[in-house]
């Protein structure tokens, strides 16, 4: 049936870790309070596109086929990367749209979803190949992640003090191989689940792709999908209301707002976490810079309504 967009901006939100979970039945729990939260925006006559990390559960599943693989009397294939992030995508695309279907009904709103297993492309000589950063799977300690290293021949590093993960390469994402697909979906009224994990990678050889093991940062892929079809806003939701500097120190320093020249003088400073904060306001920039009449909004999944409506958040303009 059609549906009527909302009268509200245009946003694409990029959902942070804390908005799933690290199992099936703990992400059922968790992306109720995430619809939640995402329909209060919808409510405001928002249009939205979610997109969402898959780093734990692509490990996950990862992790699950390796090591069943193993066993002969299973009979279980070994399951490439790629398939893996297509598989961590229908899954959590499913949980969110079920969530956000449930709240949507409750409150009498007729909006549907749309879930779009999304492929983006990637160019094979990217040194991120050469040097893999991008942490899957779950924490462990130095001990456990040593030991899979020398098991599997993955490569593993400890992330941000929190533990040790097993690291894969992180290529810039340059094209979105379904985008006409997610913008036509979002125009007709459709709140769309797609980038799951800043989509699989693929490489694009004589008019075909090819999956690339790999993942993309999902704050990168989201910027590039909110410049390309001119969204109003990029919201990037973590762990913090506001972005700041000094962070963890007495003089910490709440943001209200960044000038992309200001953010690049704190990037410059060292003032933002690799892993942590330093890949969002990267992609802020990187959003803001190729579409100067946007705006980017990095804040917390219960301040995302408040954000939009400039009560709260750090937001990041050109300048």
């Amino acid at each position: 049936m059609p549906y009527i967009k909302g009268k509200g901006p245009s946003v694409v939100i990029a959902l942070g870790g804390n908005a799933l979970g690290k199992t099936p039945e703990e992400q059922l729990e968790l992306v109720k309070t995430t619809a939640r939260h995402i329909v209060d925006m919808v409510g405001d006559g928002v249009n939205t596109i979610v997109t969402h990390g898959n780093g734990p559960q692509v490990g996950m599943i990862n992790n699950a086929f390796d090591i069943a693989s193993k066993d002969p009397a299973s009979k279980v294939p070994v399951v490439p990367f790629p398939e893996c992030g297509a598989m961590s995508q229908g899954y959590i695309g499913y949980h969110l749209s079920q969530a956000i279907l449930g709240e949507l009904k409750s409150r009498g709103i007729m909006r549907s979803t749309a879930n779009i297993v999304t492929q983006t492309v990637v160019y094979p000589d990217d040194p991120a190949f050469d040097n893999p950063t991008k942490p899957v799977g779950s924490f462990m300690t130095e001990e456990e992640a040593k030991a899979l290293a020398e098991a599997t021949g993955c490569t593993v590093k400890e992330d941000a003090g929190r533990g040790w993960r097993m690291v894969v390469a992180s290529p810039t994402p340059r094209r979105i191989v379904e985008f006409d697909a997610v913008k036509d979906l979002m125009d007709a009224g459709y709140i769309v689940v797609s980038t799951g994990g800043g989509g699989v990678p693929v490489f694009e050889r004589n008019d075909h792709y090819y999956g690339v093991p790999a993942v993309i940062d999902k704050d990168r892929s989201a910027a590039m999908l909110a410049s390309g079809f001119k969204a109003d806003m990029l919201v990037i939701l973590t762990a913090v209301e506001k972005v700041a500097v000094n962070f963890g120190k007495p003089d910490q320093r709440d943001l209200d707002m960044m000038t992309v020249t200001e953010a690049r003088e704190y990037i410059a400073q060292g003032q933002f976490a690799p892993g942590s904060m330093l890949p969002k306001v990267e992609a802020c920039i990187d959003y803001v810079t190729k579409y100067p009449q946007g705006k980017a909004l990095i804040t917390s999944l219960e301040c995302a309504a408040a954000g939009l409506r400039g009560e709260t958040g750090t937001v990041i303009v050109t300048g």
